[in-house]
């Protein structure tokens, strides 16, 4: 983990132990001490919902980088996929 990005998440965080990483996935993390349990791109306080609405607004990898220090455009193919896997499952009546 990269010293800024280790130090950034450090802040926010109520525990010692690192959030775990969604099953199948090495970007995408899940923990109900990081923005209320929302899956979360690892070391980061950054939304994967929040990748995938800038995304859907026009947002470039680079437009995120410049907006948010830290966040790895790696993850985008992965934040994707997992949009697509959820999107797979059937809707819960209300």
């Amino acid at each position: 983990m990269d010293f800024k990005i280790g130090i950034w998440y450090g802040l926010f965080m109520s525990s010692n132990t690192p959030p775990k990483l969604v099953q199948g996935y090495q970007w995408i993390v899940h923990d109900p001490d990081l923005l209320g349990g929302k899956p979360a791109i690892k070391g980061t306080r950054i939304s994967v919902a929040l990748v995938l609405e800038s995304l859907s607004i026009g947002m470039t990898a680079a437009d995120l980088v410049e907006d948010y220090p830290g966040f790895p455009k790696e993850c985008i193919p992965e934040v994707l996929k997992f949009a697509a896997q959820q999107a797979n499952n059937p809707l819960k009546a209300a």
